[in-house]
């Protein structure tokens, strides 16, 4: 829980607000944006929930927050938040919430499928928490993890054992060390059944992958994402662990392929056509040729 007595000081005044703890992971500014805003290395509550929605979203932040940073001063029902995740966030895509602060507040995804489709698919891990595990079982449990790099596989291994789900990972970032099932190795695209696109990413970790699911959403973790200031696709530079020329390599390959969503561990979704996210990629793959 969150220490009134840690507030910051950059905090407006109110009920909600955000303590010394934050490691400024930035899932609250995403989920309410309306209540939170980055202040610098932190995050913090720039104007207080005035509607209903409002406050709904700024629990939803609260339960996700991955340090139990963020606190309020009058009683709420933290049932709202809760109950909230998974979150719909267009078809069968559900963001799973309770972010782990082993993964730096890395978002988990949840993809619905039909049993004879492969069944339900968690891409990478959220904290395993009972409410959350709950409501994944009432939509049919969890057949497949993909687990893009060795930074945001959290409880994977409790998820795992749960549903009885076989895991994918990547040999470079230690799979066989997490007792993974289906290690991938090298850096050939591998097919999983009819909609499923399994590209090695190499870059940001040597292990790094994404998924396309039905040649339309393309799950990046720490790859790609979208930058609301920049208004387009970017890669993170600062936090390119492994290669930066391996990750340029990486974006070039994804040229090749169609998708009309984004859908990052950290950064921004976005969605437009095809064609549109094309363009976009490819003026970041000529931006990251620029950058050193």
């Amino acid at each position: 829980m969150a220490d009134p007595a840690r507030r910051l000081a950059e905090n407006v005044a109110g009920d909600f607000f955000v303590d010394g703890t934050c490691i400024d992971c930035d899932a609250c500014r995403q989920i309410a944006p309306t209540t939170f805003r980055d202040h610098g290395d932190q995050s913090s509550v720039y104007r207080q929930p005035t509607t209903e929605d409002e406050t709904r979203r700024a629990l939803m932040a609260l339960v996700a927050c991955p340090t139990g940073s963020i606190g309020t001063a009058r009683h709420h029902d933290t049932r709202i938040g809760v109950d909230s995740f998974p979150n719909l966030i267009t078809e069968n895509i559900y963001f799973c919430g309770f972010t782990a602060e082993a993964s730096f507040g890395a978002w988990s995804y949840l993809v619905v499928r039909p049993a004879e489709q492969g069944g339900n698919l968690l891409v990478d891990s959220p904290r395993f928490t009972a409410p959350l595990v709950k409501k994944i079982e009432a939509l049919g449990g969890i057949r497949t993890i993909f687990l893009t790099h060795r930074d945001d596989i959290a409880d994977h291994d409790k998820y795992a054992a749960k549903f009885g789900a076989e895991r994918i990972m990547h040999a470079a970032d230690g799979a066989a060390r997490h007792g993974v099932e289906h290690v991938i190795e090298g850096e050939a695209e591998q097919r999983s059944g009819d909609d499923l696109t399994l590209i090695p990413t190499p870059g940001h970790t040597r292990g790094h992958m994404v998924l396309l699911y039905r040649d339309k959403f393309l799950f990046t973790d720490d790859h790609l994402a979208w930058s609301p200031s920049k208004q387009t696709l970017i890669a993170f530079r600062d936090v390119n662990w492994y290669s930066w020329p391996e990750q340029t390599r990486s974006m070039i390959k994804l040229l090749r392929h169609r998708f009309e969503w984004v859908l990052p561990g950290h950064g921004r979704i976005h969605s437009d056509s095809a064609e549109a996210m094309h363009a976009h990629l490819a003026r970041c793959v000529e931006s990251m040729k620029k950058t050193p």
